[in-house]
């Protein structure tokens, strides 16, 4: 999580004489992050720029302990975005239309923008909106396909936050998302879009039908398809041909970090490059299987490190995350590791679904004491309840909000 740390990646792109070149050029700067990492990012950023900056504001879960002079805040929602989330995304509209052409506008991005700037499209309500996003969560929706949807149900997402403004626009993203994809971090509010309605209609027909998502919503995305409805900006729509966009932070960013302090240790380390994803507990066991062809080439200590980000299927009525989810499917195959094996799976953000933990630990031992506790491993996984299982066992892993996110890591170790 330090590699990750949003303010320290912030500093290092400031270094960078091309952005450096952008803000020398402006006759004035305004400032919007967004995202789980806004207060860090923007805090650094307006502490290094080398220059004055005209308008500041800042939209995240949690306001950060100290603010920038002079710079708004706004609390806003994640997962599920609520008024707040309205408020704080016609004020960053209002900031990108008040920049002038010769100007500059800054959007330092980074995960969890889509819900904490949510302003929903013409013809549709926020409660549509609000109940499209519980849905698809709970169907296991990737994140490129909860984008997709939200973009298409958005009045600021897909390239609309840039369309805005006159001005140039550089964005700084750090990125929460599986191949880096920039229309796709906080679904795009400065990138072109190449989803349409259709395959935001897809999204819903894969995702429980239609029949389940609000009328008002379906009737939107159908406009849409019949071209009723204007589409996202396209990349060669000139409203945005001004905006450019560089990640300065990412998944391996964190991995980098772990492989690093796991070798100042002594450990043998294996980095798996091939992102995890899909299903918590399908991911599990391909995980398994990774750790254990390269456990059979590490000398020991040995500590295998992947990075991803998984989904749940929500069938029961538990609490957890995914990497709570990931970490419980894993305890069945443990035993296959071999003694002295320990493992742990961990949001970089400090947030795990809908819970105060950020992931979950397990051991040689959790079979065990979860054992003498009466606790059924397979019951609580059935009933996606991994929270309430590894409390019992005291075996969460609690960090609070980090300022960053770079999606999840999982780290194994072999003693």
């Amino acid at each position: 999580m330090r590699a990750a740390d949003a303010g320290r990646l912030v500093r290092a792109a400031l270094s960078e004489p091309w952005l450096a070149n952008h803000l020398n050029k402006a006759s004035d700067v305004n400032v919007v992050a967004v995202g789980k990492a806004a207060g860090p990012m923007l805090n650094t950023f307006a502490s290094v720029a080398g220059r004055p900056l005209r308008v500041m504001a800042g939209i995240g879960p949690v306001r950060p302990d100290m603010l920038h002079a002079g710079a708004e805040w706004f609390d806003s929602a994640h997962p599920v975005p609520d008024a707040r989330s309205v408020k704080a995304a016609r004020r960053a509209l209002e900031i990108a239309a008040a920049t002038a052409p010769d100007a500059l506008f800054i959007v330092l991005l980074s995960g969890g923008a889509s819900a904490l700037m949510a302003l929903p499209a013409e013809g549709i309500t926020l409660e549509d909106k609000q109940d499209t996003v519980r849905r698809l969560l709970k169907a296991g929706a990737t994140i490129g396909e909860l984008n997709t949807v939200r973009k298409h149900l958005s009045a600021i997402k897909g390239g609309r936050l840039a369309a805005a403004t006159a001005a140039p626009v550089v964005t700084l993203a750090i990125s929460d998302v599986v191949g880096d994809d920039l229309s796709v971090i906080g679904s795009g509010p400065t990138m072109p879009d190449s989803t349409t309605f259709a395959d935001a209609l897809g999204v819903l027909d894969a995702r429980g039908g239609r029949g389940a998502y609000s009328a008002a919503v379906v009737a939107l995305l159908e406009r849409g398809q019949h071209g009723e409805v204007p589409e996202s900006p396209k990349p060669a729509d000139p409203r945005i041909a001004r905006s450019v966009a560089r990640i300065i932070g990412g998944r391996m960013t964190a991995v980098e970090g772990a492989a690093e302090a796991a070798r100042s240790l002594g450990y043998h380390v294996e980095v798996i490059e091939r992102p995890i994803v899909g299903e918590a507990r399908e991911a599990a066991r391909a995980f398994t299987a990774d750790v254990q062809r390269a456990a059979s080439a590490l000398a020991r200590p040995a500590c295998i490190i992947g990075a991803g980000e998984t989904t749940v299927h929500v069938r029961g009525a538990g609490a957890g995350g995914r990497n709570q989810e990931f970490a419980l499917a894993m305890l069945a195959n443990l035993p296959g590791l071999g003694l002295h094996t320990a493992f742990g799976s961990v949001g970089t953000d400090g947030i795990d679904g809908p819970t105060d933990a950020a992931g979950a630990l397990i051991d040689t031992t959790s079979a065990e004491r979860a054992a003498a506790l009466g606790l059924d491993a397979q019951a609580f996984l059935a009933d996606n309840d991994s929270y309430h299982f590894f409390s019992a066992l005291d075996d969460l892993l609690r960090t609070g909000p980090t300022g960053t996110n770079v999606g999840d890591v999982q780290v194994a170790l072999i003693a």
